[in-house]
């Protein structure tokens, strides 16, 4: 048994022609805030900050689809949505609908330990946002010029956006941010500490163009984040399909009920909904890790104690 963390920033489509002024703020975002979380295992921290300290700061970086990076809905602003869960006691917190708490994942937080309740939304997220006093800022902090041009390819070619996704031929012969593979990603991190206490992490925008008020796996506790005693998941790709799926879930109770390893349950999971729709980061309480993916590619990133590290985007390619 030993510490092991895991972190992701979002699976998709990433084309393999992806050009390195892309790729490389991405890769070293992910090497930094692997090292923070890294840093705090360490140092003995309780891994539930672990994983909401490691998605704080991708939340902050505007090159993922969460907090800062968060894309735009179809009225042209952001909907921010997280969820965080502590394996030990299930205890969970998840918001959805926020317009201005620059970091959701805290809020989620929050709502798990200072309410009765697990899922806050919208005005009400809001609201006890600022009971809470935690940081907000003006909605159009969010709205970067990034985004504006995203929402726009997205509209010109009537669609939706996955975080990685190519757009349609007619946005691609533009020479614009999509057929560069300039497009976020979903975060989320799982961590267990030398004690097999586990907790996982997810935070998201959601999609390019999203309908208002539509909210993905990401907060859905069982679907894009899980923990008990066994395990931490965290998920990325379409959630509409991680739901159907309960992706995070089903890698649990495939431990718990089948007797699976974890690469195999995690395996499994992600073979058992639609090619090209899902990813995962995982960690059990005994310190394994594994980071499956039916997509092209994932931003992924993870350490163990006995010293492998592993910074990755395609399949069998490792930075």
């Amino acid at each position: 048994m030993g510490w092991a963390i895991a972190l992701h920033g979002g699976a998709g489509d990433i084309p393999l022609s992806l050009p390195a002024e892309r790729r490389q703020p991405r890769e070293d975002a992910l090497y930094y805030c692997l090292q923070i979380g890294v840093q705090a295992l360490k140092a003995g921290k309780p891994v539930l900050d672990v994983v909401e300290i490691v998605v704080r700061e991708l939340e902050n970086n505007p090159h993922f689809n969460a907090g800062r990076g968060s894309v735009l809905t179809c009225n042209g602003d952001v909907e921010m949505e997280a969820s965080i869960m502590d394996g030990n006691t299930k205890n969970c917190g998840a918001v959805s609908g926020l317009k201005t708490v620059v970091n959701a994942i805290s809020l989620a937080r929050l709502i798990m330990e200072k309410t009765p309740h697990i899922y806050l939304a919208f005005d009400g997220a809001e609201a006890f946002a600022r009971e809470q006093g935690v940081e907000t800022v003006d909605s159009s902090y969010f709205v970067t010029p990034e985004n504006i041009e995203r929402l726009k390819q997205a509209k010109e070619a009537n669609r939706t956006q996955l975080d990685y996704s190519e757009p349609t031929s007619k946005v691609v012969n533009n020479e614009n941010l999509a057929s560069n593979g300039d497009s976020q990603g979903t975060v989320g991190c799982v961590a267990v500490d030398n004690e097999g206490n586990l907790a996982s992490a997810t935070s998201t925008g959601g999609f390019v163009n999203k309908m208002v008020g539509r909210i993905g796996d990401t907060p859905v506790i069982g679907a894009g984040t899980y923990a008990n005693k066994l395990c931490a998941v965290s998920a990325t790709g379409r959630g509409e399909a991680i739901i159907r799926g309960t992706v995070a879930r089903d890698v649990a109770a495939l431990m718990e009920f089948k007797g699976l390893s974890l690469e195999d349950a995690a395996a499994y999971a992600v073979d058992s909904v639609p090619k090209g729709t899902t990813g995962l980061i995982a960690v059990s309480a005994t310190g394994e890790v594994t980071m499956p993916f039916n997509t092209m590619g994932m931003f992924r990133a993870c350490a163990t104690e006995d010293g492998y590290e592993e910074i990755g985007i395609w399949p069998n390619i490792k930075n």
